[in-house]
């Protein structure tokens, strides 16, 4: 591994260059040039002034290193959504490192295949949402980030389960082609977002064009009802829920660009109207539906995870319920039962677990019916198994009415 170069050393790299860059295009969207034409479109707010990451790195070096020479280090291997890493749902033996890469890549995505939308979309290793991390409390991640040589932009991470700068996010600032490494431990369990937030507009910017992920940082013993009694899952479905605001031209259909960033100033236009073009599971329209549908068996128990970075939304299993609900996350509260429908808080992540009774196909939606329906926030379980009449039977199939 390469050490990260030490952004404070350098003069005309890349980095500067492209901050450069990043700072004169927001003087131009503000119309602080002294040559530029006056402008129509509205002024951006005022950008935020974010901690100097200076002044943090300076704080970490007067701090006593942490004595971490008793623990294992394990690696993590990262899958793509909505599958689940291999990991211990009950911890064995004591806190660990766990090693955990992660690429940032800029790439262009359909999303929607019927109308072509498309989009610069900011990936966690190449997926919206990013892989599921999975540890246990008391554990350690240690995350090295790397981006692209071919990406365009600055990124960063902000872990919401993890204690101080700004969740990481202003101990990881990199520029394409460069790496750095963040190591922070998992005090609380429970379900986590963590999300790109390089500062300023970038941080909507950023997360409303798929860079986000979850966390789940269980229990060393294992998930509980209220009572204490274990719960266990057979499977895992990841689902993370984006809301994209995509241009348009004056016909109706949808911009396209050519790099990742070109976009910038009209996809804050279309974010500041806080309404979406497309709501969506795992990254684009059918992305859980069809072919790509969920798969399960009757008596399977299945943990879904949900995660919205950026909006409030309303799961709800259409056909089934939510036998034990983490609505906020928090597995130190025990969970609610038998729920029709649970609320995820816009930036946040949430679970509920369900065992099958019947098989069939299962829509799991935003009961913000609209959303569902018309934006694309649907996935489908395909459940296999025997039909159970006691549970639900048609009497009298469909017929003309003798009345």
């Amino acid at each position: 591994m390469t050490k990260p170069t030490d952004s404070g050393s350098i003069s005309a790299t890349r980095r500067t260059v492209l901050l450069g860059t990043a700072l004169a295009g927001a003087a131009t969207l503000t119309g602080a040039t002294a040559t530029a034409a006056p402008v129509t479109r509205p002024a951006l707010p005022a950008t935020p002034k974010m901690p100097n990451p200076a002044i943090l790195r300076a704080q970490q070096q007067k701090a006593a290193p942490a004595d971490l020479s008793g623990h294992e280090r394990v690696k993590l291997d990262l899958v793509k959504p909505p599958f689940a890493p291999k990991h211990e749902q009950v911890a064995s033996g004591d806190p660990k490192i766990v090693e955990i890469t992660m690429n940032v890549e800029e790439k262009l995505m359909v999303i929607d295949d019927d109308s072509g939308a498309s989009i610069w979309a900011m990936t966690y290793h190449g997926t919206v949402p990013g892989p599921l991390i999975i540890v246990h409390q008391d554990d350690y991640v240690e995350l090295t980030l790397r981006s692209s040589p071919r990406n365009q932009l600055e990124h960063n991470i902000d872990f919401h389960a993890s204690t101080g700068a700004l969740g990481g996010g202003g101990l990881t600032h990199i520029y394409p082609g460069e790496e750095t490494v963040l190591r922070w431990k998992a005090t609380k369990a429970g379900l986590f977002t963590y999300h790109c937030a390089p500062g300023g507009a970038m941080i909507p910017y950023h997360v409303c064009h798929g860079m986000n992920g979850a966390v789940m940082v269980l229990p060393r013993d294992g998930l509980k009802d209220a009572a204490g009694n274990p719960l266990r899952y057979d499977d895992i479905a990841y689902i993370g829920e984006q809301d994209y605001y995509l241009p348009k031209n004056a016909d109706g259909t949808y911009k396209t660009y050519a790099n990742a960033g070109d976009d910038y100033a009209e996809s804050l236009e279309a974010m500041r109207t806080l309404t979406p073009t497309h709501s969506v599971f795992n990254g684009a329209v059918g992305a859980l539906t069809g072919a790509k549908a969920l798969k399960s068996e009757v008596g399977k128990t299945v943990l879904m995870i949900h995660n919205q970075a950026n909006r409030d939304t309303r799961p709800h299993l259409i056909g089934g319920h939510g036998d034990y609900v983490w609505e906020s996350g928090s597995f130190t509260d025990a969970p609610q039962t038998g729920l029709e429908t649970w609320f995820i808080r816009g930036g946040s992540a949430g679970a509920a677990m369900y065992t099958f009774k019947q098989p069939g196909v299962y829509a799991y939606v935003n009961h913000n019916l609209i959303e569902a329906a018309l934006l694309g926030a649907t996935a489908h379980f395909v459940v296999d198994g025997e039909w159970n009449n006691a549970l639900m039977e048609q009497v009298v199939a469909p017929r003309t009415s003798a009345t």
